[in-house]
């Protein structure tokens, strides 16, 4: 009896360890995230708020990278082309605090002065998801084949998650940012591997609608880790219990049968 006791209690023992390190491990890596999440924030931040300069020339586009150059500010001249554009689904944004409910992101073409194509997310048209002749008519005043001004940030193409809706090229309908492959579906030909958030100019009409984004990443990895921490101490404070009262009933144990013998 006494050597089941002792096999249980080491049992339960180690599954407090194992708990324990986990839960603590689970915290340390929250607060990790803390320091990179505060870190990404301060790059965005400056990066959002920097003066805009020239669009990198075409020679360069392969080198930028979504860590160094995601949210770059620039500002370049292109005229939007008379291809077909396309539209994103969107719920809301984490970077424009004046989107909220459902509508579209506007994607078109536009061409540089030097011939190469850049993918524009023009704005956000509201309630725009499933009426393609609206659709139409928030971009089609866009297409004047004079070239513009253009302010916005570089960005790059988003992948598809599993439950992500299947894109409709007939209804020029998508539900992730992937310029390269709406490219491929509506012939607008070679672009550049990333694409540019406008920030300005806004068309008379407000539609669509560009604007600055500003950064609104969640930060509750302290939350997250406080909690695992305590998570790790009620283990402990579980088992001590646990043990304490295990060791009082046996205490009670040996003093009855103390007794039965005399």
């Amino acid at each position: 009896m006494n050597e089941t006791a002792g096999r249980r209690s080491l049992g339960f023992g180690l599954f407090t360890l194992v708990m324990m390190a986990v839960f603590i491990g689970l915290g340390v890596w929250q607060l990790e995230r803390r320091v990179e999440k505060h870190a990404l924030i301060a790059v965005l931040t400056e990066r959002l708020a920097a003066e805009p300069v020239p669009l990198p020339p075409p020679s360069e586009w392969n080198k930028l990278t979504p860590q160094s150059d995601e949210f770059r500010r620039v500002r370049f001249a292109a005229s939007y082309t008379a291809g077909p554009d396309a539209m994103v689904f969107s719920s809301g944004s984490a970077v424009r605090g004046d989107v909220s409910g459902p509508g579209t992101w506007a994607f078109l073409p536009a061409r540089l002065p030097g011939g190469r194509i850049v993918v524009i997310n023009a704005g956000f048209v509201q309630n725009t998801m499933q009426d393609r002749a609206q659709q139409d008519r928030a971009v089609s005043h866009l297409v004047t084949g004079k070239p513009a001004e253009l302010t916005g940030y570089i960005r790059f193409p988003a992948k598809a998650g599993l439950l992500t809706p299947a894109a409709s090229p007939a209804k020029r309908l998508w539900f992730t940012r992937d310029h390269l492959e709406m490219s491929h579906l509506l012939g607008w030909g070679e672009v550049a591997p990333f694409y540019v958030d406008l920030e300005q100019p806004a068309p008379p009409n407000g539609v669509p609608l560009p604007g600055p984004l500003q950064v609104h990443l969640k930060d509750d990895h302290m939350q997250y880790a406080i909690t695992w921490f305590a998570l790790a101490g009620a283990v402990v404070i579980a088992f001590l219990v646990w043990l304490r009262g295990k060791r009082r009933s046996a205490g009670w144990a040996g003093k009855f049968a103390g007794r039965q013998t005399r």
